[in-house]
């Protein structure tokens, strides 16, 4: 099973730069998508995604957030957190399938001031919560999309200039390691346990991308009960047409 997660920083976009010829190259089981920017009936979804079963959380402001879920596949799926303060921005949608359950989340960027940081702590602990929830139902889970957290000084290429910094913050990083200390798995690390210079995200005003000044601010977090069936995850920053490159997680036995 393949799931892509990418940040792609408007939908509309990157449909005109090639999307369809990402997905039919890569072909993944599910492709959860955040920062749409988009209400679906705004966009002409390109084939094969035209066809395949999909769900979008959007925001009420016009050209901001956005999250969605598309598969080949026949998953149950949903959209919001059951919160409206979160779903009005757009930032939840979950895909199931037998005892498998997928969110896809686009965590909220504190750069805004302290207000911002507060809403993007609590969003952190109601997603927890509500994993922590399908956990006791017995359910595999895996939380994925754009954090806007990187956990460690390996997962930025200027940790000490960004210490004051939303997105590198003490207490963001708090909450990312309370999933790690509940058992959760960053599958990233799981496979590329020291390596550095690994980011999924670029200013493109400073052209930081080609200099590879970056932060890994996107992956996914999985349950401990799939670690027998993690099989591969990857950065593919060769995959271009967003300021963030795609995270491709591969698991074995999981449909």
């Amino acid at each position: 099973m393949r799931i892509i997660s990418w940040n792609v920083n408007g939908i509309r976009a990157l449909i005109k730069k090639g999307l369809a010829h990402i997905i039919e190259q890569e072909k993944p089981d599910l492709f959860c998508i955040q920062e749409t920017k988009a209400h679906p009936n705004q966009v002409e979804l390109p084939h094969p995604l035209n066809k395949w079963n999909n769900v979008w959380a959007s925001a009420e402001k016009a050209g901001y957030s956005g999250v969605a879920i598309f598969s080949p596949h026949n998953f149950e799926m949903h959209s919001g957190c059951g919160i409206s303060r979160f779903d009005s921005e757009g930032r939840v949608t979950k895909a199931k399938k037998g005892n498998l359950v997928i969110y896809n989340c686009y965590f909220p960027n504190g750069g805004q001031g302290s207000h911002r940081v507060a809403f993007k702590l609590d969003f952190y602990n109601v997603i927890q919560d509500i994993a922590y929830k399908d956990l006791l139902q017995g359910n595999e889970v895996i939380v994925i999309g754009d954090f806007n957290t990187a956990p460690y000084p390996i997962d930025l290429a200027r940790p000490e200039e960004n210490k004051s910094t939303s997105g590198f913050l003490p207490e963001e990083r708090a909450e990312v390691y309370r999933w790690y200390e509940n058992g959760w798995i960053d599958a990233f690390r799981f496979f590329h346990k020291e390596v550095p210079e690994k980011y999924t995200w670029w200013d493109l005003k400073t052209r930081a991308r080609e200099r590879n000044i970056g932060w890994r601010i996107d992956y996914p977090l999985v349950s401990p009960s799939l670690k027998k069936k993690l099989h591969a995850c990857e950065i593919r920053a060769d995959i271009m047409g967003s300021d963030h490159a795609p995270v491709v997680l591969d698991l074995v036995d999981a449909l």
